[in-house]
Parts: C-alpha cells; sequence; structure tokens
C-alpha cells in the first residue's frame, strides 16, 4: 500500500484564480487550506485553521481578506502572508499565534506548495521553465478528480508499452537512456500519431518529446510536431486531494504558429494568434481524452510492489527506486546506479542486462 501523500511540490491554483477569489480554499494532500494575495503580490498556503481557539478559516466559514491580511471570522485575530498574527481587536497580540504555512513557488503563474516529510523544509526547488514571452499562447487548463495514486500516474512515463496499446501510438521508442538526478527525472521519446475528429483525419503527429520529471506532483513535457512545425508544453500536476483521490490538472502552451510546414484542415487563413490558441485548445483536449483512458484502469488499479515483468517493460522497476526517496525512509538515486544502469542499456547480453536491472531496481 503506497503511502498516499508522498513528498513533493504540488500545485495549489493558478494565481489568477487565487487573486480573483480574494480567499481561495482547497482540499490539498488531506489538509483543509487557504490561499491568498497580499497587497504585494505574496502568496500564502496556509492550513485553514485559527491556532487560537481552532476556528475554520475557510471563506465558507466567514473567513476574509482585508488589506492583504486574512481575519479570522471568530476572535478577528489578523494574519500576515507568512502566517504570523499581526492584530487583534481586543488584546495585544500573541507572539505565538502563528498558522502552520506550506513554503510556495510560483511557476509561469501557477502556485505550487511543498508537502515534506515530518513537515521538513524543501528538499529541491522546480526549475522555471524556459521563458514562453510573446511568441507563445495563454496557458490552457483541463483537470479531472479521480480515486488513484501520483505515483501510478507518473509511472506512465516510463511506461512505452501503454501508450502503443491504450493510446494508439505509433513507432514509440525511447530516445538515449532514462537520466537520474536526484529528485528530477529526464527522458526523451518519439512516435507518430493519427488524430480525428468526427471520422475525420485532422491531424497526423510526428512528434518528439522530452520529459522532465520533478517528483510525484510536477511534470512538464517539452513537445515539438515535425510535420506541422508545432512546439508546445505540457504540464502535467498530479495532486493529492484527500488520501482516496488525486487531481489531475493538465497545463498546455504553444508557439505562435506563424508558418505551418504543412497546411491544417479548417485553419489556413485564420489569423495566428487565433489559430494557435485553437491548436492549444485542441492539444489539450486530446491529452485530457488520452487521461480519461488512463482513468478506467488507474482508479481501479492494485498496486503490485513485485510486479511480473518482462523485458519490454523497461525502466518500471527503475522508476520505483526513484520514487522511493519521496516517502519516509527513502533516499535518492546514488550517483553508481545510475551509472550501471545506463551501461545496462547497451549490453550484448540480454540475460545480464536484466540482473542489473533487477539490481538498480
Amino acid at each position: 500500500m503506497l503511502n498516499p501523500f508522498p513528498e513533493g511540490w504540488y500545485f495549489v491554483a493558478r494565481r489568477k484564480a487565487i487573486e480573483r477569489s480574494g480567499l481561495l480554499q482547497r482540499t490539498w494532500l488531506g489538509n483543509q487550506v487557504v490561499a491568498w494575495c497580499n497587497e504585494t503580490g505574496d502568496v500564502c498556503v496556509a492550513e485553514a485553521v485559527c491556532p487560537h481557539l481552532g476556528a475554520d478559516l475557510s471563506p465558507d466559514a466567514g473567513g476574509r481578506v482585508r488589506n492583504g491580511c486574512l481575519v479570522c471570522p471568530f476572535h478577528g485575530f489578523v494574519y500576515d502572508a507568512t502566517g504570523q498574527c499581526v492584530a487583534t481587536p481586543y488584546a495585544p497580540t500573541p507572539k505565538s499565534a502563528r498558522l502552520r504555512v506550506f513554503e510556495t513557488c510560483d511557476i509561469a503563474g501557477m502556485i505550487f506548495a511543498w508537502h515534506g516529510i515530518g513537515d521538513r523544509p524543501p528538499q529541491w526547488q522546480i526549475p522555471a521553465p524556459p521563458p514562453s514571452g510573446h511568441d507563445w499562447s495563454e496557458l490552457e487548463i483541463r483537470s479531472v478528480r479521480f480515486a488513484g495514486h501520483p505515483q501510478e500516474t507518473t509511472e506512465n512515463s516510463v511506461d512505452l508499452g501503454h501508450l502503443r496499446y491504450v493510446h494508439g501510438y505509433d513507432s514509440v521508442g525511447r530516445v538515449g537512456p532514462l537520466v537520474f538526478e536526484g529528485a528530477c527525472l529526464k527522458g526523451s521519446f518519439d512516435f507518430k500519431r493519427t488524430r480525428a475528429i468526427a471520422g475525420l483525419e485532422i491531424f497526423r503527429y510526428d512528434v518528439s518529446a522530452v520529459t522532465s520529471i520533478h517528483g510525484l506532483g510536477y511534470s512538464i513535457v517539452e513537445i515539438r510536431e515535425h510535420s506541422i512545425g508545432i512546439d508546445s508544453r505540457l504540464w502535467v500536476l498530479a495532486t493529492p486531494v484527500d488520501g482516496t483521490d488525486i487531481e489531475m490538472t493538465l497545463v498546455s502552451q504553444v508557439r505562435l504558429l506563424r508558418s505551418p510546414k504543412r497546411p491544417i484542415a479548417g485553419m489556413r487563413f485564420l489569423p495566428v494568434k487565433l489559430r494557435t490558441r485553437i491548436l492549444n485548445k485542441i492539444l489539450v483536449s486530446a491529452q485530457r481524452q488520452d487521461v480519461m483512458q488512463d482513468v478506467v484502469i488507474w482508479r481501479r488499479k492494485t498496486f503490485r510492489p513485485r510486479p511480473l515483468l518482462c523485458r519490454s517493460d523497461g525502466e518500471i522497476m527503475k522508476f520505483r527506486r526513484y520514487c522511493e526517496q519521496f516517502y519516509p525512509g527513502g533516499q535518492p538515486l546514488l550517483a553508481d546506479e545510475r551509472i550501471e544502469f545506463r551501461k545496462s542499456v547497451d549490453t550484448k547480453d540480454p540475460e545480464q542486462a536484466d540482473q542489473v536491472r533487477t539490481r538498480a531496481g
């Protein structure tokens, strides 16, 4: 049985959503949390429990933000964006009154918070993606909630066999070995695919994808479609909710498509920005369709710590060794283990390769 809340950075909400709501409430890794911005744009994600007498600080219970600070609906205690109590309406400010806050980071306007083993501080940071600027579309977001676990969903990134069998990808192949560096896992693969809408062939994809995984809650895929010339990014964000469900958030962004290498049905004469925006919606919707195919399996599958694998299953056990560091007592993958596995990929003896994979996994 997997621990439902592995250590790592997990998506909370878009900054725009927090700013728009004033005070946002979420169930996040088994915690009831609230998120808000102060007047200078700092974001606070905190447990929605007042340390004074335990009142619920969520907006549904009467919590509100005033002058960039959170005000408790029970006794009016005021907390700033660091979680510190800075005022009360009837007594000196108690210095010991402090919210339980979660460290945050902002990636492309998306707010993530850190969940640490035993509340320890962040053990790594999510690197910022390459700047987007005016050459890229706005973010397009889709989400789905289902019973599952972020390790199970992230494992799909190394399970190339399911891409063929479940999603209908063609000519799927790994480009070079997986690279494990602490909490980061990187891999590249190529594939081909046909996308049809209403029975009509709309796209034939010829794709190269580079995946960067940072823990079990954050993955970004840099995608190059060669036949048309589409560059895109896909964030895959798996966030545990309550110990049973997770929320899978897909975030897509496309580079402005100014001069397609070949015509795209129905889009030839559209303005560049409109064409790109429509493409972005199509791509993220296609990715969500893939996820929904996986959800049918994820929500019913049983985790097998010692699966019966064949040689073509690739790096599943290596991935699971990588995941151990996100649970109590786990350790990051060591450099000599990475080297040993890379050598095994090139060995001419299949039996020896399997033995090395087993030791490394």
